[in-house]
């Protein structure tokens, strides 16, 4: 028989060694999707200590999956069984498609087999009844991996944005070459000077160059 994990991976462990959880910004938003009003007040409660205020229940997978498609949560919480799903499928649906960070309580009997699961997901597994200071170290962790996907996420974002300003500004160059029979020095120098100009940027310059070469210059 196997014994029942107590304490947590040694790559959690680390996550939460390497982030100051102190000064990370609190989870604002929740959904508790539990069957029944005294699973959801317990786990309520619990996030009510730790500062999230923003609490919504639903009681079903269904009703979960429309709520979670008409606004965003910071946090996903999921009491399984529910009635209309184990739970497990929701739970890894949502980390999939990385909507939210999610929670998911299970009985104690199936924690290892789900959690060795949902795991690779990235889904933190909770077995009931709930241990307070493991559901704390739980809430810890998912702040930390949270905070460092936005962290992931507005770097990608910033570089999109400048790979996306150089393409707009290389096709207006090329413009400049091809049509007006400047060097490449002579149109970089000629974007450069007009967004000195004009106190915008060389991107809105650039812009203003395509759309005048394609739609002909406004009167």
């Amino acid at each position: 028989m196997r014994r029942r994990r107590t304490k947590w991976s040694f790559i959690e462990i680390s996550i939460l060694q390497y982030f100051n959880i102190k000064g990370l910004r609190n989870m604002e938003s929740a959904l508790i999707i539990a069957s029944t009003e005294k699973s959801f007040a317990s786990i309520a409660e619990l996030l009510r200590a730790h500062s999230v205020f923003e609490i919504l229940h639903v009681r079903s997978g269904g009703e979960g999956c429309r709520l979670i498609l008409e606004r965003d949560f910071d946090l996903v919480i999921i009491s399984a069984p529910l009635p209309d799903e184990t739970g497990e499928n929701l739970a890894r649906k949502i980390a999939i498609s990385e909507i939210s960070q999610v929670i998911l309580i299970v009985k104690s009997e199936i924690y290892e087999a789900v959690s060795e699961v949902c795991e690779k997901d990235g889904i933190l597994t909770i077995a009931k009844p709930i241990n307070k200071e493991l559901f704390r170290q739980a809430l810890s962790l998912v702040k930390s991996i949270r905070a460092r996907l936005l962290i992931v996420k507005s770097e990608n974002e910033s570089l999109k944005q400048k790979i996306d300003n150089i393409r707009i500004i290389d096709r207006a160059k090329n413009i400049l070459i091809s049509s007006y029979r400047m060097s490449e020095h002579e149109a970089h120098r000629y974007i450069e000077k007009k967004a000195m100009d004009t106190r915008s940027s060389k991107r809105a310059v650039s812009e203003r160059i395509i759309h005048d070469y394609e739609n002909g210059p406004e009167d």
